[in-house]
């Protein structure tokens, strides 16, 4: 028998026979418990008296020095496993999050921006990301290179007036908005490279944007895994498919995955069917990642020829 401090050899009268207690070093004793607690073969019978046992073996001398042992080995053992909780699927949950966060801050940020600017230069006619690169560049109209396409545009402008002092602020205002824009595209690359490490089946299917969504939104690759294709296909569309559960509304076709191209460019009568193939895909992509974390590039071939058989049959 295998416990947290040793390893017993008991006799049927439940003495001991034969005991190799280990170190009392809490380090080696924390990595010891970790594996006693995910076997669960090893969990001793409820008759089984540890402490008893512990000392018989010489681990201890006493109750007091055993549960003080125990406690600092739990404390080890705890800090032990929060340091390994770091898995690659939470990177991506937690990038897809920080995505999130930073396309609402800079939507926020873009719409005060195009008001701001726009009173002083409406004929620039730009918005979001190129306005703020347009803006964090040049400044106010006045300050356009004599080169600048927009030159002719700005000294006809109807827009309000603004002065240097202005021109700072809005200027640094745009600088920080394109800064967001820009930190946006490297964590997207970030996604990129991990899904390609992590899932490049639901990489390849799903593409890494819709693919590390999926993971975030299901808790971790694992949990996608072990998720029917049903749930996938609709999987983001919650409201609907509580409108429908109370008799109020028709079963939502796609959730999340009508962002990917195969649904959204399909014709309405033929997306119930492509969310199906398309959920069907995913499902299988994701245990594929998960249990062997190979490339099977007949996944992606099998999806193509459904699509085609969806498109074919519909002519």
């Amino acid at each position: 028998m295998k416990t947290w401090f040793a390893d017993i050899e008991i006799n049927e009268d439940g003495s001991v026979a034969e005991c190799s207690p280990c170190t009392q070093d809490v380090q080696q004793l924390a990595k010891r418990l970790l594996v006693f607690q995910a076997d669960p073969k090893q969990i001793p019978l409820a008759s089984f008296d540890p402490v008893k046992k512990a000392i018989e073996c010489g681990f201890v001398s006493g109750k007091t020095e055993y549960y003080s042992l125990l406690q600092q080995t739990c404390i080890a053992a705890t800090r032990l496993k929060i340091k390994n909780s770091y898995s690659p699927d939470l990177r991506i949950i937690h990038a897809v999050e920080a995505l999130d966060d930073i396309d609402e801050a800079a939507n926020l940020l873009a719409e005060r921006l195009g008001i701001w600017y726009g009173e002083h230069f409406p004929e620039a006619g730009m918005l979001t990301e190129n306005l703020a690169k347009f803006v964090a560049e040049n400044g106010l109209r006045q300050d356009l290179p004599q080169d600048s396409q927009f030159r002719e545009t700005a000294l006809s402008s109807v827009g309000m007036e603004m002065d240097a002092e202005d021109g700072a602020i809005i200027k640094a205002f745009a600088a920080d908005l394109s800064s967001l824009y820009e930190r946006r595209h490297v964590i997207e690359s970030y996604i990129r490279k991990n899904m390609e490490q992590l899932a490049p089946n639901l990489e390849k299917v799903a593409g890494a944007n819709l693919g590390a969504r999926l993971i975030s939104m299901a808790g971790g690759l694992q949990s996608l895994s072990r998720m029917p294709s049903s749930t996938i296909q609709v999987m983001g569309a919650n409201q609907a498919l509580f409108k429908h559960l109370r008799g109020k509304a028709t079963s939502p076709k796609h959730g999340i995955i009508f962002n990917h191209p195969l649904i959204k460019n399909s014709h309405p009568k033929i997306r119930g069917k492509m969310a199906r193939a398309l959920a069907s895909s995913l499902s299988i992509a994701s245990r594929v990642d998960a249990f062997s974390g190979r490339l099977n590039p007949v996944i992606k071939e099998k999806l193509d020829r459904k699509v085609l058989s969806i498109k074919e049959g519909d002519k």
